[in-house]
């Protein structure tokens, strides 16, 4: 695979790693700020996730992704 589609791939388990942080975290949450923390967190997965899973689609288009 070459390295800018592993890169794509990485960030897409980054996105689920921050994912599966941010359920954590706020399901140990003592206060509002960190229901904030967790809330930021979870939204910059989705958006990273989203951007990452359109690069990955447009590399598949060009041909240029294995599996």
């Amino acid at each position: 695979m070459p390295p800018t589609n592993q890169c794509i791939k990485k960030t897409m388990e980054l996105a689920d790693l921050m994912l599966k942080l941010a359920d954590e975290g706020d399901a140990a949450r003592q206060d509002v700020g960190c229901g904030v923390l967790y809330g930021v967190l979870r939204d910059s997965a989705y958006r990273i996730k989203k951007l990452a899973e359109a690069e990955r689609e447009a590399h598949i288009k060009k041909g240029g992704w294995e599996y």
